[in-house]
């Protein structure tokens, strides 16, 4: 990510999302970074130095196994948190985070974090309801894939790749190679995932043509999720 010096947007975003969380010198150590879509911001086994506020655009939570198989832990909106866990029990990162669209995050350091901790209860309370809003998050993902059919999970995948979950923006062209990679996050065969699609295109849900997706009817979509998505 870049470092971003603009700053009205800088105020702008921190008004509506963190103005009465932190001090003002807290504020002062804050940096406004951009998010290039499709950017791959953290990987595991990276370090973290700052804890990340996302406050435009949308990102993707992903991890695999050892087997090489992928799974989706969520999509995130703003106001997203990352580094939380990370702060908190002094780890390196654990799951993939990739932009999906272009977008925003403010910064500050965990050094600076430290003061606030011991000068300010709100933060405190601020960072216990992320976390706990992270843990039912993961769990929901995690029962989606366990528990739901592929046609599910897809749709609620597809879903998740709006701008705001209900369908007014889809952002990811959906070509062969990002097919390959839907089939893993959503733990299915590439075959399987072809022929769920071609069962949403027969349905009247989408169009595929090309090696690239567009939906056609998202109350279809959203029916067929059945009231779930990755986030």
């Amino acid at each position: 990510m870049k470092t971003v010096r603009d700053p009205e947007r800088f105020q702008t975003y921190l008004s509506r999302f963190l103005n009465d969380t932190f001090s003002p010198a807290s504020i002062e150590t804050m940096t406004l970074l951009k998010m290039d879509q499709g950017q791959v911001l953290w990987e595991k086994g990276d370090e973290l130095d700052h804890l990340y506020f996302l406050v435009e655009g949308k990102i993707k939570i992903h991890t695999s196994s050892a087997e090489g198989k992928g799974l989706i832990l969520r999509f995130k909106n703003p106001l997203a948190v990352i580094g939380d866990v990370e702060y908190v029990k002094g780890t390196e990162v654990f799951h993939t985070v990739e932009a999906v669209t272009d977008g925003y995050f403010l910064a500050i350091p965990f050094q600076q974090l430290k003061q606030e901790e011991q000068e300010n209860r709100s933060f405190l309370h601020f960072l216990l309801d992320v976390i706990t809003h992270k843990f039912y998050t993961e769990a929901h993902a995690s029962t989606l894939n366990m528990l739901y059919d592929v046609d599910v999970r897809l749709a609620s995948y597809l879903l998740s790749l709006t701008d705001d979950g209900k369908g007014s923006m889809f952002h990811e062209e959906m070509r062969t190679k990002t097919l390959k990679e839907t089939a893993e996050v959503i733990g299915t065969s590439y075959r399987h995932l072809n022929r769920v699609l071609r069962e949403f295109q027969n349905e009247g849900i989408l169009d595929k043509q090309r090696g690239t997706i567009k939906i056609k009817d998202i109350d279809l979509l959203r029916e067929k999720a059945e009231g779930n998505i990755y986030e």
